[in-house]
């Protein structure tokens, strides 16, 4: 057999060779060492900070995917009313009630708490004293121990401040003869409440059962919760937000810092406490004057009464509960009351007081993450220095911290402005669809309390929500409108 012969093919050469580029600009996505390898070698590179949507897992792509797409239109208009809810409603103070008396629900024998439900045996520290606390200053009993006798047998009634219309702080615990604000938002025809605020040191919304703890407590109950009550009857109705918007341009995020605005709420009663009458007036004047925090519960009954309002709203994926008890994070959407829950996280991004850290936190705990919800707090780390500190320490790590809101939220408030971003509106209305995308979370600026010892507060920082009960919502929300 003979062999064939192939044509001999000969390549054709280019008659120009190419030059390489001797300027290099790099757009990098992914990984962001080659980025920096690029920028190591001189040259300059703009990295995307880009991931996988819901970090690549199938089942909450295809949810997205529903969820962006043949159902967006109608989620997209619920969102819109929502956001408009939260951002156009008019909380006002009306008054000073009983938490037993006013609180729709609450028992003789009922303490509320804050974040989702929990049972006795899986209560934080900080918490369990604080429950304890508010079991002695209703009288049931004398001492934590006899306390703790009583809440093991169940003859006292634990159940979240959330299911009463109410939102408290930190490790707050509230009897039926404590002290409330009953603030209205008529354009809803909501009513939220909250604990008159306990101001700082040896409190039991610190996780402290001391006797001056306990005697806090009496003395809301006895002297500040009547003599407000008082002040307000004269003074009328007090429009929540008019005065947080001014305390907004003066540097409270309302959430970790509500100074300026404490400061204008008492101007707006002063006439009418000094004109009281009543003998123990002063002890009240010198507990305001040393309450930098006490617009902090007030500002959270007027966003409760808001996200109340949103929550009757069906088929939005704006988030309208957000709430932790130091043992578990909880969180709900409109139109249902299922609540989606996970462990509660440790506070990131903290400073701490001298001695303490992060070996010796409680995780992450108290109602007051509603002010996120409705635009304040993380939501307004930019008009806040003090804010600043904890996030990175400059006024541009607080930017940056309300552009990561901005990222996931629905809408941007019309009312509460941010000088350092020219006066762009606060993010309100955290949308769970963005949060699975993009795998960013709120922000919450929180206190930190002592895990085990019962000494208090031990320092104060941002805490990120766990995006896992995020995660559980949207799939939730995908089945209910299947």
């Amino acid at each position: 057999m003979s062999a064939v012969q192939l044509p001999h093919e000969v390549p054709v050469l280019p008659t120009e060779v190419p030059v390489l580029p001797t300027e290099v600009e790099v757009v990098n996505l992914g990984l962001p060492l080659f980025a920096d390898a690029v920028r190591d070698q001189g040259r300059p590179a703009h990295h995307v900070d880009w991931r996988p949507p819901a970090d690549g897992d199938p089942e909450l792509v295809r949810a997205l995917t529903r969820l962006y797409g043949r159902r967006s239109p109608s989620i997209d208009a619920a969102n819109a009313e929502v956001v408009r809810r939260l951002d156009q409603g008019v909380p006002v103070l009306v008054g000073i009630g009983t938490a037993g008396a006013d609180l729709p629900g609450v028992g003789e024998r009922t303490i509320i708490h804050c974040g989702p439900a929990i049972g006795w045996d899986d209560v934080c520290d900080p918490l369990r004293r604080s429950v304890r606390a508010a079991v002695m200053a209703e009288g049931w009993a004398a001492t934590p121990e006899e306390a703790e006798k009583l809440l093991r047998a169940g003859d006292v009634e634990l159940e979240p401040a959330n299911l009463h219309d109410a939102v408290v702080p930190m490790a707050s615990a509230v009897g039926p003869s404590a002290p409330v604000f009953v603030v209205d938002n008529p354009q809803g025809g909501t009513r939220a409440f909250s604990a008159v605020n306990q101001g700082p040191g040896e409190v039991p919304w610190f996780g402290r059962e001391t006797p001056a703890a306990v005697e806090r407590l009496v003395f809301l109950r006895e002297v500040a919760g009547p003599l407000l009550a008082e002040c307000l009857a004269g003074s009328g109705p007090i429009d929540v937000f008019a005065l947080a918007t001014q305390g907004l341009q003066m540097g409270d995020d309302l959430h970790m810092r509500t100074q300026a605005t404490t400061n204008l709420f008492v101007r707006a009663i002063l006439p009418q406490l000094v004109g009281l009458e009543a003998p123990r007036r002063a002890e009240l004047a010198r507990f305001l004057a040393g309450n930098h925090l006490f617009f902090l519960n007030l500002a959270m009954a007027a966003a409760k009464s808001l996200t109340m309002w949103a929550q009757q709203v069906e088929g939005s994926s704006v988030v309208t509960t957000m709430a932790r008890n130091g043992t578990t994070y909880g969180i709900r959407l409109p139109g249902s009351d299922e609540w989606f829950i996970t462990a509660s996280p440790p506070v990131g991004s903290a400073m701490y007081y001298s001695g303490y850290g992060p070996e010796q936190a409680a995780p992450d705990i108290g109602d007051s993450a509603v002010l996120e919800l409705i635009g304040l707090g993380g939501s307004a780390a930019a008009a806040s220095p003090a804010v600043a500190a904890f996030v990175g320490g400059t006024m541009a790590d607080a930017i940056a911290t309300t552009e990561e809101v901005d990222r996931i939220a629905a809408g941007r408030s019309s009312r509460f402005k941010l000088p350092t971003l020219d006066y762009r509106g606060t993010p309100v209305g955290i949308d769970v669809r963005k949060v699975v995308e993009l795998g960013i979370t709120p922000k919450v600026n929180t206190g930190i309390l002592h895990a085990s010892e019962g000494t208090g507060q031990v320092g104060a920082g941002v805490a990120e929500a766990p995006i896992a009960c995020f995660r559980e919502a949207l799939l939730a929300l995908d089945r209910r409108l299947a």
